[in-house]
Order: C-alpha cells, then sequence, then structure tokens
C-alpha cells in the first residue's frame, strides 16, 4: 500500500467509532485552544511593551545634560486649541525631553568637547531648542503643537506611512494621530502626504509659520511624546527662534553622546562614571525607564492580573492534553481490538509489521491534527473578538496594544506539539497491531 493510501485510508478509519473519536478530539480542542490563547497573550502583551521601548530611543546612545536635581514636569493630554491669550508660551514648552533639560544648564562648546574626549564615546550631537505655538491644516482652527527634539533617536510606532528622513532636504513630520480629528483628517492615511502648518515665535516676540509634509502617523507612546520632526524641520525651527541674532539661544541643554559599539556593562558604567566626576549627567534606555516606574507598574499589573489567568489555563490545558493522550490510546486500543480479523487479512496479503504500524500512527495524528486545528481556529476568533473589545474599552488608553498576538510560528508549534503527542499516544496500540500474527488474527472471534 502506498503512503498517500495509506493516509487516505487512515483519514477514513479515524472516524469508524465517531462518538469515541469526538470525545478525544473535544480534549485535543481543548487543550489547543489554551495553549494558543495564552501563547498569543503573552506574546500580544511583550510584542507591546518591546514597541513602546523600540520607540524610545536607540540602544547606542547616551543622554547628558549638566548636573540638576529638577523633576520632569507633567505634560498634558491631547491637543488644546491654541489661544495667545492663554496658551503656554513657545519658551517654556520641552517638547517631550525625558531629562530634566528645562531646568537645566546649557551646554556650552566646551562642555560638548569635554564629553566628546570621554573614551567610549565616538561622537556628539546638541540637541538644539525646539519650541513651537501651534499646528493647522487648511486654514483650519489652530492646535497647540509640540516637537520632540529627539527625533533623530526615536522610531515611531506607525499607525501609517513612514519613518521621518533626516538626510532629506525637505521639512517632515510624523504626526501623532491624536491630531487627526482636530485637524480634519478622516483617517490616518489620509493624513500621509498633506501638508500642515506649524507657527512659532521667536525671542523678540516675532511669529512665524513653517510648512512641513506629514510623512507618517504614530500612535501615541508610553515613553515619548510630541510630533516627530527630521533634522532639516527642527534646524530650520532651532534657526527661527534665535531670530538671527548671534548667540541667541545656541547652546542646547541635552546632548546625544553615541556610544562605541560592543560595550560591555563594566564599560559603559566607566563611561557615565567619568561624565559623572566631570558635572554631566548620563542616562541609557534603562535610567530613562526608571523615570516612568509608574507606568511600568501598571503594565506590570496588566502582567500579573492575566498571568493568573494565563497559569490557570495553562494548568487545563496540561489536564485536557493528559486526558487526550488516554483518549487516543483507549481510541486506538478499541479500534486495534476491533480490527484483529481485518489486521490480519491485510498481512495475510503481504502489508508488512511496518506499514501496519503506520496505519494506526497515521490515525493518531490525524486526531491530533483535526484537535488542534479546530482549538486553534477557535482561539484566534475568541481572542480577536475579546482583543477588539478590550481595546475599545478598559485597555483604550494602550493605543496600538494588541491583546492576543497570534504569530503563525506559535500557531504552528502548538499544532505539531498536539500532533506529536497524539503520535506517541499511539504508539502502543499501534505497536500492537503491528505484532499480531496472521493466523491468529483471521481465527479471532
Amino acid at each position: 500500500m502506498r503512503t498517500v493510501d495509506l493516509a487516505r485510508t487512515a483519514v477514513a478509519n479515524t472516524f469508524r467509532a465517531k462518538l469515541r473519536t469526538t470525545l478525544t478530539v473535544l480534549a485535543l480542542f481543548v487543550g489547543a485552544f489554551t495553549l494558543t490563547i495564552t501563547t498569543a497573550l503573552g506574546a500580544g502583551v511583550s510584542n507591546y511593551i518591546e514597541t513602546q521601548v523600540n520607540a524610545f530611543a536607540a540602544d547606542d546612545v547616551l543622554l547628558v545634560q549638566a548636573q540638576t536635581d529638577a523633576t520632569i514636569a507633567a505634560e498634558s493630554e491631547g491637543p488644546a486649541e491654541w489661544d495667545p491669550e492663554t496658551s503656554t508660551s513657545s519658551s517654556s514648552q520641552a517638547g517631550g525631553a525625558p531629562l530634566a533639560g528645562a531646568q537645566a544648564e546649557p551646554l556650552t562648546d566646551d562642555d560638548l568637547d569635554t564629553i566628546a574626549g570621554i573614551d567610549g564615546i565616538t561622537g556628539i550631537d546638541p540637541v538644539r531648542s525646539v519650541s513651537t505655538d501651534w499646528v493647522s491644516h487648511d486654514d483650519g482652527a489652530k492646535f497647540e503643537f509640540s516637537v520632540n527634539p529627539q527625533s533623530a533617536v526615536t522610531v515611531a510606532d506607525l499607525d501609517a506611512g513612514d519613518q521621518l528622513d533626516h538626510n532629506a532636504d525637505d521639512f517632515q513630520v510624523v504626526l501623532p494621530n491624536d491630531y487627526l480629528d482636530a485637524l480634519g483628517f478622516d483617517t490616518a492615511a489620509d493624513a500621509v502626504g498633506a501638508d500642515i502648518v506649524i507657527g512659532m515665535t521667536d525671542i523678540t516676540g516675532a511669529a512665524h509659520e513653517v510648512e512641513a509634509e506629514v510623512v507618517g502617523v504614530s500612535r501615541s507612546s508610553l515613553f515619548a511624546s510630541g510630533a516627530g520632526a527630521n533634522n532639516a524641520l527642527v534646524t530650520e525651527l532651532a534657526s527661527l527662534r534665535t531670530a538671527g541674532i548671534d548667540g541667541a539661544d545656541e547652546n542646547s541643554v541635552i546632548a546625544i553622546a553615541y556610544l562605541e559599539s560592543g560595550l560591555t556593562a563594566d564599560e559603559l558604567d566607566a563611561v557615565t562614571a567619568a561624565l559623572d566626576d566631570a558635572g554631566f549627567s548620563a542616562q541609557t534606555i534603562e535610567d530613562q525607564l526608571g523615570i516612568v516606574t509608574t507606568i511600568i507598574a501598571g503594565i506590570t499589573g496588566v502582567l500579573n492580573a492575566f498571568a493568573g489567568i494565563t497559569g490557570v489555563l495553562n494548568a487545563f490545558a496540561v489536564v485536557a492534553l493528559i486526558a487526550a493522550a488516554f483518549g487516543i490510546v483507549n481510541t486506538l486500543l478499541m479500534s486495534v481490538q476491533e480490527r484483529t480479523r481485518e489486521i490480519g487479512l491485510m498481512k495475510a496479503m503481504g502489508m508488512s509489521s511496518a506499514r501496519i504500524f503506520a496505519l494506526f500512527s497515521f490515525e493518531a495524528i490525524t486526531i491530533g491534527v483535526i484537535g488542534s486545528l479546530l482549538g486553534v481556529g477557535a482561539a484566534m476568533l475568541v481572542g480577536s473578538g475579546l482583543g477588539g473589545a478590550l481595546a475599545a474599552g478598559p485597555l483604550a488608553d494602550l493605543e496600538g496594544l494588541s491583546l492576543f498576538l497570534f504569530e503563525p510560528a506559535s500557531l504552528v508549534g502548538v499544532v505539531l506539539l498536539i500532533s506529536a503527542i497524539a503520535f506517541v499516544s499511539g504508539a502502543l496500540p499501534a505497536s500492537r497491531a503491528a505484532r499480531q500474527r496472521p493466523i491468529e488474527s483471521l481465527r479471532y472471534e
């Protein structure tokens, strides 16, 4: 019997005893369902945190400023309509700088030279002061607006469009998606390619307007705030703010120090210690995360809440799979007993013991594949619906969170795992069938 015929026969034989097979498939279904749900839950939350951290900054830089005891001021949520009488002046907008930049002393040219000369630092770029008043589109209403001056080291979590091109000469913006309705865009895709006008006031009090193209729309981030702007736009805004006055606001409060690749933890500690001795504060990504411990604590709380559920579900999945394994053994042992004469006839006609073993193994694998595919499919339907409901309700503030992330590799892994369990479970009945002697089997009543 050819392998294809063997597989076809195994599939047909699987449902000879429909009730027994269905009950076994149901047990496998429960195991596959719970494993898929818990795996997707862990992947979804982990992916969200990883996306937020990756959007915060590059991992080969330090953000350096003069030492200060100042703290970060809290930022308001969403764009407010700009009012020249009541809106915060442009000079006070920090643009989302994660260090206490608004309170620190500016970095002089000597400071920048000192930082650049420290072993382990390959280069340094000062973060120029970027202050804006408002943004508008198509001569519409004006809304308060800020630009993240650290756009060069951040990666936006895009909802639509592309990342900033920092080598481009034209002015580019990645617009936070909470500006879409305010500026009159129906969707994120509609905003991509549109021109917006940014208004600002220089140090003499004169007003300026700069037109920029929206190249992307970003989801809100836990660790970065303000719109993204490419280097050309940041340079233009910073230059306009000085009003062409020599020496006006030319020093930066924060500098981005680029590290040598492959630094060990001890070498990084040595760099930060040298900066500290020189009178500067430096922060890595881990340090920045320490600043937002309340946010991390909130995420951890969500994780802990789901961890308990996940643990219960995983335990339930293990019990279901153990029960299913015994079910497969029982189903196939009964099948071997009921088909004893049939096995004897197949052997008498020249079918080898290996083929008999393969036939019953195929039956076990068929049960495993059916149960796992049904479980995975049901988990995807339930997870997608539940995740969408939670994203629109209790988890609405965690924009971009896909609570259940169904990764193809994980789904295939669940199917293969359960199929392997089914194969192992079917090994004993298949072996018993393969060992039967044709004459005794044909005499079996």
